[in-house]
């Protein structure tokens, strides 16, 4: 978090954060979107895909929550 003071008053930024996870996510050159997966997909089950490394997935997870809730 990164903290400003001028005269108009004090400024709070996350944008290194959010750089730091893009960056660490390898996400830097995706771009924004309204949709960003199809409504009526359906998941594979457990048993097919490639599986998810869940230690990455939960730190990601809370990332974002700590992103959401500052």
């Amino acid at each position: 978090m990164e903290v400003a003071r001028s005269k108009k008053g004090i400024y709070v930024s996350q944008r290194k954060y959010i750089l730091d996870l893009l960056e660490e996510t390898g996400m830097t050159g995706c771009r924004p979107s309204d949709t960003p997966i199809d409504p009526n997909l359906k998941l594979a089950s457990i048993t097919q895909g490639t599986p998810v490394d869940i230690g990455r997935y939960q730190r990601l997870v809370g990332k974002l929550i700590y992103l959401a809730h500052t």
